[in-house]
């Protein structure tokens, strides 16, 4: 496929500086150019939802140590662990789908886009109403026993914590939640099925991702390697900028909205 130049329109035209709204209409027409768009969403992207991302500095991790997400500290602090994430992280699942949760899932229903694949373990995105979603990183609304892999609702584990602190399966065995710690890997279907979207994809689209940590921030690269253009569309600047095709430095609940008002418009 033939290399597109960063922002570029096709030979012979050129691309004026462009307000939210113009970006706007310029990402739609990437995505009716496309046969097969593939989004990646990272944290950014559920910051209108009010829940912080992990690296600025009022991320998560400015209020609760990295040490926290580690498999080793869970299993050796069980109840300090879900001290900190009854009021932390696993409120996330309380919070709401924000514009650009809901842009994305009725660019999936209308057929603009395909797989959805996240970083995010808040499930807004499947809360949205999108379908085809592949999380990365697990999520927080459910919970499964080490031991026998029965399942646990967020619900069922609220009762258990009435209990106890921590929170016991009926074969004796401690109850995770079903994220991905560090020092546990990536579930191999999810990686499996993001890798051959990636592959398929003519458009990648990065969403609300720093694109530093990998694996995820390697699907973008894989895609741009099969021949895809590239486009991220986040706040501030990533670690991938230097091969995107297109970027949209915006901020994602105004640019969301705007997108989705050209969807109503007929635009």
């Amino acid at each position: 496929m033939e290399q597109h130049r960063k922002n570029a329109l096709p030979e012979g035209q050129v691309r004026p500086v462009r307000n939210t709204t113009d970006e706007a209409a310029f990402f739609l027409k990437l995505l009716r150019n496309s046969h097969k768009t593939v989004v990646l969403t990272g944290a950014g992207v559920s910051v209108a939802s009010g829940i912080p991302d992990f690296r600025s500095p009022d991320g998560l991790y400015s209020k609760v140590s990295p040490e926290v997400f580690e498999l080793d500290f869970f299993l050796d602090n069980p109840a300090e662990y879900y001290k900190i994430a009854q009021e932390r992280i696993h409120t996330m699942a309380d919070r709401k789908p924000n514009p650009t949760h809901f842009l994305l899932s009725r660019l999936q229903r209308e057929g603009m886009i395909g797989e959805i694949i996240t970083q995010n373990i808040d499930g807004l995105q499947q809360r949205a109403g999108a379908k085809d979603v592949i999380e990365l990183h697990g999520s927080v609304s459910s919970f499964s026993c080490m031991k026998c892999h029965r399942s646990y609702s967020k619900d069922e584990l609220e009762k258990l914590f009435e209990e106890s602190e921590v929170p016991w399966c009926n074969c004796s065995g401690l109850i995770k939640p079903d994220i991905v710690f560090f020092g546990e890997t990536l579930p191999i279907e999810a990686i499996n099925r993001a890798e051959r979207a990636a592959i398929d994809s003519e458009l990648f689209v990065a969403m609300g991702s720093s694109l530093v940590v990998y694996p995820a921030a390697q699907f973008p690269v894989i895609a741009k390697s099969s021949g895809a253009i590239l486009a991220i569309v986040n706040r501030d600047s990533t670690g991938l900028d230097y091969m995107a095709d297109n970027i949209f430095n915006v901020t994602l609940e105004e640019f969301s909205g705007e997108i989705l008002a050209l969807l109503d418009g007929g635009t």
